[in-house]
């Protein structure tokens, strides 16, 4: 099967959409499909050029494991603000659909949010190329920026609202990645026998426990302190200001044995460190900026919690982040503070501790009682990679999509092909739904 695939992120980008990405279509070249990936060149979330690639108006292809990747033309912006973001995305859509004229009829195009025009990209090239249309829905947008105040301008709100709506409409099929996106969508379109729930997942074979690693703690001078981290990206919707409060807290209480690592870049990045800088909280809150994908199973080894938390808000409540996955392979203990459906997640595993969105008190409630029973912690731990061997592998996930591409591509899956369905009980009934037209 020919698979044409727009996402604007990819590797070595490491952010969520650009790993799921990176681990379906790689496992579907390993089966035999023809992928290609229409990507930009690596510049997230800095709107920095990396190096060994270029942004040039003639895509630049190379074939990585397998897979095809053409990397297209963007103006380049730092994930910051609003006008030169909305540049970058466009001038995605625009550049995507001129280079998917040049290539051959895909059986299939899926395109995967964020950002929203990439999945606009996929309605326009699946009309040109006349092939059906696998929309990918990992944020609800424009409603999850209008949330955390990036975008105030009413009539364009509006405009955006009814462009995603037609856009749902447009999809042959749409695949989200939790039961909170879904309920979202419906609440837009009604179209529930067009919409499936395909989570996300782990590559257990690279997230595999290990031991603390002695050299990023004498880095960043975390030894002999428990080490509570966050990593991703450090966002308006993820509300750490919770963490330096946090940490001025325990430092009013005299624990300067616990300390916060947190493990990525944003836009909130600067203003947080200038934060932690005028409250006197350094060695207590660590920013280590982005760091390749590869270091993160260190990272997280080296880590004695690791927090997951977004702003409190009903829409937050659909998110499943999937850094979540990947701490529970790890065997890390979880400081949950994310409603809905990720909490349903730690409750059922026994994965770790909840606290409650925006709330210091809580978050410092949680990484005491995790540093006083070290046992405990790492009981959490293992029942958490217990539980996402179980549900949430990505090799089963991946032929789960692939499944569905088959069936809205009207081609039967060879036997061959299929994997067994996962087993045991879950913790939300998805209840996906057949494929429709």
């Amino acid at each position: 099967m020919r698979i044409l695939f727009l996402s604007h992120y990819y590797p070595p980008e490491v952010n969520a959409p650009a790993t799921r990405t990176y681990e379906h279509c790689v496992r579907w070249a390993r089966a035999g499909h023809d992928v290609t990936v229409v990507t930009c060149a690596p510049n997230c979330p800095d709107g920095v050029l990396f190096d060994g690639f270029k942004n040039r108006l003639r895509p630049q292809v190379e074939v990585v494991e397998g897979v095809r990747v053409v990397r297209v033309w963007t103006h380049l912006a730092p994930n910051a603000g609003t006008v030169r973001r909305i540049a970058n995305y466009l001038s995605y859509l625009i550049s995507a659909v001129l280079a998917a004229l040049w290539m051959s009829r895909p059986d299939v195009v899926v395109a995967t949010s964020p950002q929203f025009f990439c999945g606009w990209a996929g309605v326009v090239v699946s009309r040109l190329k006349r092939a059906p249309f696998v929309l990918e829905i990992r944020d609800i947008w424009p409603e999850s920026i209008k949330v955390v105040g990036a975008l105030r301008n009413k009539p364009l709100l509006k405009i955006l609202e009814w462009l995603e709506r037609k856009m749902y409409r447009a999809a042959d099929h749409i695949v989200a990645v939790g039961n909170g996106y879904r309920t979202k969508i419906l609440e837009k379109v009604s179209i529930p026998e067009r919409i499936s729930v395909i989570t996300n997942g782990v590559d257990l074979e690279r997230f595999v426990p290990a031991a603390p690693d002695p050299r990023f703690l004498h880095m960043w001078d975390l030894e002999e302190k428990f080490v509570c981290s966050y990593i991703g990206t450090i966002g308006m919707a993820h509300g750490l200001e919770v963490v330096v409060e946090a940490a001025r807290i325990l430092r009013d209480k005299g624990r300067s044995d616990i300390a916060f690592c947190l493990v990525g870049d944003g836009a909130s990045q600067k203003r947080l460190q200038d934060d932690v800088e005028r409250r006197g909280l350094h060695g207590a809150v660590i920013f280590t900026g982005m760091l390749p994908k590869e270091d993160m199973p260190r990272v997280l080894a080296s880590s004695d919690a690791c927090l997951i938390h977004l702003k409190k808000h009903e829409l937050f409540g659909t998110v499943i982040p999937s850094k979540l996955f990947e701490t529970m392979a790890m065997s890390r203990p979880i400081i949950m503070g994310v409603e809905g459906e990720s909490r349903d997640i730690v409750k059922w595993a026994g994965a770790g501790v909840e606290m409650e969105p925006d709330s210091a008190a809580s978050l410092v409630e949680c990484v005491e009682r995790l540093a006083a029973d070290p046992q405990s912690a790492a009981e959490s731990g293992r029942l958490a990679r217990d539980y996402v061997a179980t549900h949430f592998s990505r090799d089963v996930l991946a032929e789960k999509m692939l499944r569905l591409l088959h069936q809205v591509a009207g081609i039967a899956m060879p036997a061959a092909e299929h994997q067994p369905e996962i087993t045991g009980p879950r913790p939300i009934e998805s209840q996906p739904a057949a494929v429709g037209g």
